[in-house]
């Protein structure tokens, strides 16, 4: 069985956010990046595939030269190979193009994709990819086994989840639960040192334009300060959560 694992490049969640030119651009300067969480227990679960049952674990990022350290990572983790689209992931139509290439190129039974990215949070990438090639999808799943040709899959849905039987090839949107926090993997010295001659291919993206841009960034409107009632002021009270909060 052959599996593309899709990685994104994303800021930690400790790192402070700034913008320039305008709060039109991102500032990386500072920023620490790291796998995008929900690939990450996609890639994790790819891995125990790999291990019992003999697949063969490719990840793919759409990117520039500066997200190869997380694609080591990936690599270090424990990754057969290594694939990285040359281009800016403008927008999730363009990175679905991109990845969708990459499949048919590639041939994967199963495809394993963060169901959002933590930086964007727009949960496109995957329905789209699957669209565009015409595989099954699955998305919001947190579990996976493979017969064969065929797949269990668990997926999340409204109060409660849901287990559904697909065929391959396959596309799911991964998320905690596909395998557990405990489960993932902190890369060992010798994966590190491994990983350094794993292939990491480069490839050059098609021709398809973004079809969306950047106009400006915002950040949330800061906190408004914390208001202290005395405990025996329940006039107070009422009339601040009736007239400022307006929650009663």
């Amino acid at each position: 069985m052959k599996i593309l694992v899709c990685i994104s490049h994303v800021p930690d969640t400790t790192s402070k956010i700034n913008f320039t030119n305008g709060d039109t651009e991102f500032d990386t300067n500072g920023v620490q990046f790291v796998i995008n969480p929900n690939d990450e227990f996609g890639l994790t679960r790819a891995i125990w595939f790999k291990e019992k049952q003999g697949a063969h674990v490719t990840v793919v990022n759409v990117g520039g030269a500066e997200t190869e350290a997380t694609i080591r990572k990936a690599l270090a983790i424990g990754a057969d190979e290594a694939i990285r689209v040359n281009a800016n992931p403008t927008d999730g139509f363009f990175v679905a193009k991109q990845l969708a290439e990459v499949v048919k190129n590639g041939g994967y039974d199963l495809v394993i994709a963060g169901k959002e990215s933590l930086d964007y949070n727009g949960g496109m990438v995957p329905g789209m990819l699957a669209t565009i090639l015409g595989y099954n999808f699955v998305n919001s799943c947190v579990g996976i086994e493979v017969d064969g040709n065929t797949a269990k899959v668990t997926r999340e849905i409204d109060g409660g989840k849901e287990i559904l039987s697909a065929g391959l090839p396959l596309v799911v949107g991964g998320q905690k639960g596909i395998v557990e926090e405990k489960d993932l993997r902190i890369p060992n010295m010798r994966g590190i040192m491994t990983a350094r001659t794993k292939a990491l291919n480069v490839v050059e993206p098609t021709g398809d334009a973004a079809l969306t841009k950047v106009v400006k960034y915002e950040s949330p409107a800061p906190k408004s300060a914390c208001k202290i009632v005395s405990a025996d002021n329940l006039d107070e009270l009422v009339s601040l959560l009736h007239n400022e909060a307006k929650v009663i």
